[in-house]
């Protein structure tokens, strides 16, 4: 009689195991970058025009005297507030791109797509370049002046804003809608361009230094309304992050399972354009934080739950505005470099990469 071998055991526990490992292997990633901003942070309060040693930092930040006492003017009155505007300005982006990539199922959409910051441009470009045209002075606005630009380009990322709502309410298809979005962005530049072309030299030279963008604009006064818009943002994010995950099997599927798309793409629509327009009212244009950063956590977490990500993408954003920052500043130098050159150099690569990368698991 012949002996048959045993029936190989199944071993079921291998993918509870390897989710188990997943899990825990994400967990400690994030938990890494909830530290990453810190010595950023640190770094960016210690270098520029004047170095100032970390410990002095670390001193004035708790309330101490450093060795110079013009140091603690300038942390505190100066890079304090840039630091964190940058951070917020980064979590802003890096948030308002991981909606719309999602949204849209599009890898390359970001927070310039539906036209909310080349909305928030006009509005910039009618008061400074509007204002020449009918020999109105900024200067003699007096306090409204200092917030004139603020002012119009909330009004003109609001005013996009309210047209893409309204479309989104008319139109079915995501793809259309971010067609008419990228209409609307080439229809507002061009009215860019047709101030630019009847300006002058001065008012010209003005509007295209507030394009380059710069975390170093806001001042402890405005610092509490820009927090305001950017939290408010990414708490309707955060709301909407459990329908918005379905979305990710397809918007069939995401019905099927009772979420209702229409309120969903509107509550997005909402939230990127607040964040992405917060932003540019008080940052100027700030350019491929919000398209690299998702896919960046993406490659770093290996997944595309938004309960991952959501976190991972402020974090990471924060970071990455404040490398950018100190880049820009040009350690030992007096000159600051564009912002957005900056988040073009780093970004640039981080882009090309992940379109490679894609090419090549098509490939094989």
């Amino acid at each position: 009689m012949p002996i048959h071998p045993a029936p190989p055991k199944i071993d079921r526990q291998p993918p509870t195991r390897l989710k188990k490992e997943k899990i825990e292997r994400r967990s400690i990633i994030l938990g890494l970058l909830f530290i990453l901003p810190i010595p950023f942070f640190l770094t960016s309060l210690a270098m520029g025009s004047v170095s100032i040693p970390l410990g002095d930092v670390v001193t004035i930040l708790l309330g101490g005297i450093p060795q110079k006492e013009s140091w603690s003017d300038i942390v505190i009155q100066f890079r304090l507030p840039k630091a964190i505007t940058a951070i917020l300005a980064g979590a802003a982006l890096s948030t308002s791109g991981l909606q719309l990539q999602t949204l849209f199922n599009n890898p390359l959409a970001g927070p310039s797509v539906l036209g909310i910051s080349a909305g928030a441009s006009l509005g910039v470009a009618l008061v400074i370049l509007g204002t020449q045209l009918f020999g109105i002075s900024l200067a003699s606005l007096g306090a409204i002046g200092s917030y004139s630009t603020i002012v119009a380009a909330c009004l003109g990322a609001g005013i996009v804003t309210g047209l893409v709502i309204v479309v989104a309410r008319r139109v079915q298809s995501s793809t259309s809608l971010l067609v008419l979005g990228l209409l609307f962005g080439y229809a507002t530049g061009a009215m860019v361009e047709l101030l630019l072309y009847f300006s002058t030299a001065e008012p010209v030279k003005s509007y295209l230094n507030w394009t380059t963008g710069s975390f170093g604009g806001v001042t402890w006064e405005q610092l509490p309304i820009m927090s305001i818009g950017i939290l408010s943002g990414l708490i309707l994010a955060i709301l909407v992050a459990p329908s918005l995950n379905p979305l990710l099997l397809g918007e069939t599927q995401a019905q099927s399972l009772g979420i209702s798309i229409e309120r969903l793409r509107l509550l997005v629509l909402v939230s990127s354009s607040l964040l992405a327009g917060i932003v540019t009212a008080f940052c100027g244009p700030i350019a491929f934080i919000g398209i690299s950063v998702p896919h960046l956590c993406r490659g770093l977490l290996k997944t595309s739950d938004l309960r991952w990500l959501f976190p991972a993408v402020s974090l990471v954003g924060g970071s990455f505005a404040l490398v950018a920052d100190i880049i820009a500043q040009m350690p030992g130098g007096r000159s600051v470099l564009p912002i957005n050159s900056v988040t073009a150099l780093i970004g640039t690569p981080i882009i090309a990469w992940i379109i490679l990368r894609q090419q090549r698991n098509l490939a094989s």
